[in-house]
């Protein structure tokens, strides 16, 4: 057996323009029967060698796209079985490879920013401690107070982002965990409109929340990860929302489950990165500083949920959230 694919596509298809050669030549020079036998045969052996084609080259290489598109979606560090011995068997070795360095490079990555992260927690917590300390001090008054207050404003977006990488490592090496309980959502909606509600004021914008119009059952779900999504959504929506002037927040009970919805009125998310913004570290074009990872952590707190976390933009602009939470443990 040939171990080429080139070397069996080659012989094969000698193979069969001799047979049909021959039964042309049997035909013309009066042997008519042997001539047509030659041809049907010839004609078999090409729909043999389709099949052929199918069964050995064009199956396994789309077994092969799919196993690519497993790892392009990042389960790195998966291998296919090598069950091949001509070029495909080479191209699985080489796709094998390139997983297992994928996983490595990945592993380096996020052990990198956890290190990073835990190292920076120390000082953040001391910058903030003593910038609180400083702005207590009367005798810090003007320009020495408005420095102090930078100081802790941007210590504590740092202190975020921080937290942010830490969701994400944990996320990543499998040590993120919810602790679900029955919870009553409509409450831990509101205490985060309530906790962050002043913030997305001064930010030059109105919340304007619709409560439920019937009262929500108590659903399965973790208080503080649910909460964690909450805030991070109204904090999204002062940063890139607050030229709308206005955000819509609203919570119902459907026949699926509860029906959440953030909606501000800014200049929205350009079609085309819609299908990226839930991605590890993706930003688009936003100038905005920050991680990039605050909506990949909540689409997995809400998928750990059995939830789904939707982000579209309307047809008159904007930015629109959904999350839809199941009413009973999945």
């Amino acid at each position: 057996m040939f171990k080429s694919l080139r070397s069996q596509l080659f012989v094969s298809s000698a193979i069969a323009v001799v047979l049909l050669i021959l039964g042309i030549v049997f035909t013309t020079r009066g042997y008519s029967a042997l001539g047509i036998i030659v041809m049907m045969l010839s004609c078999s052996y090409l729909v043999l060698l389709n099949i052929w084609f199918y069964v050995c080259v064009s199956g396994p290489i789309s077994e092969l796209t799919v196993f690519a598109k497993k790892i392009a979606e990042g389960r790195y560090g998966l291998q296919m079985e090598d069950k091949y011995v001509n070029e495909l068997g080479s191209l699985t070795a080489e796709i094998n490879n390139m997983s297992e360095k994928v996983a490595m490079a990945e592993k380096s990555r996020v052990e990198f920013i956890s290190q990073v992260s835990h190292e920076l927690r120390t000082p953040l917590t001391a910058i903030t401690g003593w910038a609180e300390t400083i702005a207590y001090d009367p005798a810090v008054q003007n320009d020495s107070l408005r420095g102090i207050n930078i100081i802790s404003k941007e210590a504590e977006r740092l202190t975020g982002m921080v937290a942010e990488l830490l969701e994400f490592t944990r996320i990543q090496d499998g040590r993120f965990n919810l602790n679900v309980e029955l919870i009553d959502i409509t409450a831990e909606l509101e205490d985060a409109l309530f906790t962050y509600g002043e913030l997305v004021r001064q930010a030059g914008m109105e919340i304007n929340y619709t409560e439920p119009p019937s009262e929500i059952p108590l659903i399965p779900g973790d208080p503080e990860r649910l909460k964690q999504v909450f805030l991070n959504l109204l904090d999204n929506a002062a940063k890139h929302g607050n030229e709308g002037a206005k955000l819509d927040v609203s919570i119902s009970a459907v026949s699926s489950g509860v029906h959440i919805v953030f909606r501000d009125y800014g200049h929205g998310i350009p079609e085309g990165e819609l299908s990226h913004v839930k991605e590890k570290f993706y930003k688009g074009s936003s100038k905005n500083r920050g991680t990039g990872i605050g909506l990949s952590v909540c689409d997995e707190i809400i998928t750990r949920h059995g939830g789904v976390l939707d982000i579209r933009t309307p047809e008159d602009g904007g930015c629109q959230v959904s999350i839809l939470l199941p009413l009973t443990a999945g």
